[in-house]
């Protein structure tokens, strides 16, 4: 198998493995705030909201010494072992406590951290400057496939049910927990690329599969170098927080961490609790995210895939992404209730300010994935091209600020009305878009006079 074709199979594998997990985990995330308003033991006193709060809140914290987590064991077992407390925290809703809920909020937080870091080296290790878009597309695309099978689940699981019981509950989450797992052992099919094609030869020895790790791990330095390679893992990170490419970039990642709350937790409680759906608004959820799943699965084979080498540039498809959220946002406003997302398991009676449609709310989730896709899939581009070097501690910063942001959104979703939240997006995301192309004109304008001088 050519080198060039083995990269391509480690990003597939990578996707794939991704998908699975967070086909139950976000699946999860989507859920967690209904089922939790339908327990019926008084001892559980959790909310979806605080607990993602939290996750988003370690995670962001974690982001600072995911690098050295990286570095000391490897992409490969850093994926795998966050991979299983993804799988514990999901498998904790089967029988759940209070204690147990915040716990597993607080490890997955931190999971969270490494995993994605670990994510970013992979895609960086396996890519090049002239293959970072399509590769990300491609990831972009498998992960989100997540959210139409997870969510075609829990429709038809919950279709007619308008209150979800144990029996019901414990059923979805027995096999969210089980796909989760099989995500966790598809990382041990990635393989090494070849050191002549190897971008960075210090970081690809970090991805050495499974059966080369003893005598890596026995050929290698001592501990001490170990943690010196931590350590310094960790000093890039933060000097890489404060340089003029990723405090641009700062606004339009920390809009992406805001609307990720907003579509992968509070829209699917503001469809679940409109009476004026029906009898089917809990079952909803499941297709809202089916919609969601199908923008960002064409967004990312769109401006991806098909985008090869950034032939027509990053900034045209964040502008599109910029227009798509402010048409779903207008629509979302005229079409929910404000009060949706506060509202108790009995929902809401109130109006927005047209008749509610059913289709007009799956039309809108819809709209949030693709413009989601934009945003992210040239996101994950620009900082790949611009860090490639650098590329665990560039991603630990990435997922450092969009954790943040998520962490405060999920915070403040526990008591902002509807109206409120979406102000808030929309002025987050048209700062965010600005940035975002004078970044990307930086970068441009650098990688140009590199080529010059270089001649």
């Amino acid at each position: 198998m050519s080198p060039e074709r083995k990269k391509l199979l480690n990003i597939i594998i990578l996707g794939f493995g991704f998908m699975f997990m967070f086909t139950a985990f976000q699946t999860c995330g989507n859920i967690e705030q209904t089922v939790i308003r339908s327990f019926n033991s008084t001892e559980f006193h959790g909310s979806g909201y605080t607990s993602m709060a939290i996750i988003y809140g370690v995670f962001s914290a974690s982001n600072l010494i995911a690098p050295s987590v990286v570095t000391v064991i490897g992409p490969q077992l850093s994926m795998f072992f966050s991979g299983l407390v993804y799988s514990g925290y999901i498998a904790m809703f089967i029988h759940p406590y209070t204690w147990s809920f915040y716990t597993a909020s607080v490890l997955v937080g931190i999971a969270a951290a490494v995993l994605w870091t670990a994510q970013g080296n992979v895609l960086a290790i396996n890519s090049t400057d002239n293959t970072i878009g399509r590769n990300s597309g491609i990831f972009w695309s498998l992960l989100q496939f997540s959210l139409f099978f997870g969510n075609l689940y829990i429709y038809l699981a919950w279709h007619g049910h308008v209150h979800i019981t144990d029996k019901d509950r414990q059923t979805v989450f027995i096999s969210l927990t089980v796909i989760s797992l099989v995500g966790c052992f598809l990382f041990f099919l990635i393989r090494k690329p070849d050191p002549e094609s190897s971008p960075s030869p210090e970081v690809t020895e970090s991805l050495l599969p499974s059966e080369y790790m003893e005598s890596s791990t026995a050929s290698s330095s001592s501990g001490s170098s170990l943690w010196s390679q931590a350590l310094d893992a960790f000093v890039k990170a933060c000097k890489m927080f404060v340089t003029k490419e990723m405090l641009l970039l700062s606004i339009s990642i920390g809009y992406t961490g805001l609307e990720l709350t907003f579509y992968s937790g509070v829209y699917g409680t503001c469809i679940g609790a409109m009476t004026r759906f029906g009898t089917d608004a809990k079952s909803l959820i499941g297709i809202s995210g089916i919609c969601i799943g199908l923008g960002e699965i064409i967004g990312g084979g769109v401006f991806g895939i098909l985008n090869k080498n950034n032939r027509f540039g990053r900034n045209p498809v964040v502008l599109l992404g910029l227009i798509t959220h402010f048409v779903a946002f207008y629509l979302i406003f005229l079409n929910v209730a404000s009060d949706a997302p506060l509202a108790p398991e009995a929902g809401t009676d109130l109006e927005a300010y047209i008749a509610p449609s059913v289709w007009l709310a799956l039309f809108c989730s819809f709209l949030l994935g693709l413009g989601d896709s934009c945003f992210n899939t040239q996101l994950l581009s620009i900082v790949g091209f611009i860090f490639r070097d650098n590329s665990a501690p560039a991603f630990a910063v990435f997922k450092f600020i969009q954790s943040i942001t998520a962490a405060v959104a999920f915070f403040y979703s526990n008591y902002l009305l509807l109206h409120w939240q979406l102000l808030i997006l929309v002025i987050v995301g048209f700062l965010g878009s600005i940035s975002f192309f004078v970044a990307d004109w930086v970068a441009e304008s650098s990688k140009r006079d590199s080529d010059y001088h270089s001649i």
